[in-house]
């Protein structure tokens, strides 16, 4: 099972596009694999026979794990299954597929077959980012670790409880936070256990450590929305195309952003990476949870454009058919809840990324214009920072830029 995802831990095989004893060339498609954030083909990198599967459609496998295998002209399954004889005799090695089936000894023939006679390959221990880094300093060794964390999966509080040998992680006691967060069962009510799909545990784990590990701030500002819709309504009757209080939202952050280049930035251990273009994420739901895919260099794109690459974009993340790259190197995140009625919202910061914009939806309200009283449309928008790389003095500069280019809508355009 190919890494096909940068936080990729495990794929479920959704569909296999070849059969045993098909022929194999460089470039084939392999099979349909479905990560936490979407589903992917895979291609082979061998030239040979599919001379045996080892999982079936729908099951989900660890990186890393074999799946199959490809033999070469001359090969038999046979003498490969005997070289690798002394395999057979290891310790058992956990399960390739989390339905329990274990790996047969074909798969360890396989395993042995690309790792060397006599050994396995190693499986990835499931750990947070904080977990390993802590044990990396510590000298504790994750695999010997019972993890307390969802699915089993190894967090920072199992590493720093544990003997510095790593030995043994000690169990959540009635005092420790993991077992303190734990739901207690409701006596006389019906539950229903969802389990954890691969896109909400890398959702958990990543927001947990952004929560934790980033000194959030935040700022909120409350717009004029009437030029905006005006300007909507004209651009629409103008260029007979339609384009959403959204499009407008994002083409306007990433003007601004370039106006302020400090907020379109990350935090590294040794400086602060500013970027000199705007790669703007944009937070769309889907079915398990939340996907962040890129427009990139979104302040040299026109208005028309950023409407169709959003949704391009949305459409392909919904059926799970967006490529890796297209969800990777965001520099700032736009978060719109305007269209579910949310008024105001605090989001998240995505990290590496430094700044998020929650947009609120566009209401009616009475407003004071001089001394009188009047109905107005506004819309609010907050800003979530990471305090490491941006202060409050300059994302106050960035909000008014922002509410500059919204409230004067026209200077898109130029």
């Amino acid at each position: 099972m190919p890494k096909l995802s940068d936080t990729m831990t495990e794929g479920t095989l959704l569909r296999w596009c070849k059969k045993k004893g098909d022929k194999i060339q460089v470039g084939d498609i392999l099979a349909e694999v479905e990560t936490d954030k979407a589903t992917m083909e895979m291609e082979a990198f061998e030239d040979g026979i599919l001379a045996d599967i080892y999982v079936e459609e729908g099951g989900k496998v660890l990186v890393g794990a074999p799946i199959g295998v490809i033999l070469a002209a001359g090969e038999k399954l046979e003498d490969l299954v005997k070289t690798a004889a002394p395999v057979a005799e290891a310790p058992a090695p956990r399960a390739a597929v989390s339905s329990g089936r274990p790996l047969t000894p074909r798969a360890r023939a396989a395993a042995a077959r690309a790792g060397g006679a006599g050994s396995l390959p190693e499986v990835r221990v499931k750990a947070s980012p904080l977990a390993r880094k802590i044990a990396a300093s510590r000298g504790v060794r994750l695999d010997s670790l019972k993890g307390t964390g969802p699915g089993g999966r190894v967090i920072a509080f199992d590493v720093e409880n544990a003997p510095a040998n790593g030995s043994s992680a000690p169990a959540a006691t009635a005092s420790s936070p993991v077992a303190a967060i734990l739901p207690t069962p409701i006596a006389g009510m019906q539950e229903t256990k969802i389990p954890l799909s691969g896109m909400r545990r890398v959702i958990a784990e990543r927001l947990l450590a952004s929560k934790t590990q980033i000194p959030h701030f935040y700022l909120s500002i409350e717009i004029n929305a009437a030029p905006m819709m005006a300007f909507r309504k004209e651009y629409m009757e103008a260029k007979a195309t339609k384009i959403t209080f959204n499009d407008i939202a994002l083409a306007a952050v990433a003007r601004a952003a370039m106006d302020k280049p400090k907020v379109n930035a990350s935090f590294a251990p040794d400086s602060i990476i500013q970027y000199g273009s705007v790669n703007l994420s944009v937070a769309i739901a889907v079915e398990d949870g939340l996907v962040t895919p890129v427009i990139r260099d979104a302040q040299t794109l026109s208005l028309e454009q950023i409407s169709a690459a959003v949704k391009d974009l949305a459409t392909r993340a919904r059926d799970k058919k967006l490529k890796p790259e297209e969800y990777a190197g965001g520099t700032i995140t736009v978060s719109n809840l305007g269209s579910y009625g949310i008024e105001q919202f605090c989001a998240i910061v995505n990290p590496p990324q430094a700044a998020i914009l929650a947009i609120g939806a566009i209401i009616k309200k009475p407003v004071v214009n001089g001394d009188l009283i009047e109905i107005g449309h506004r819309m609010s928008i907050t800003l979530s920072g990471d305090h490491r790389v941006v202060d409050g003095a300059v994302a106050a500069e960035y909000m008014t830029a922002l509410r500059k280019l919204l409230e004067a809508p026209a200077l898109l355009l130029l």
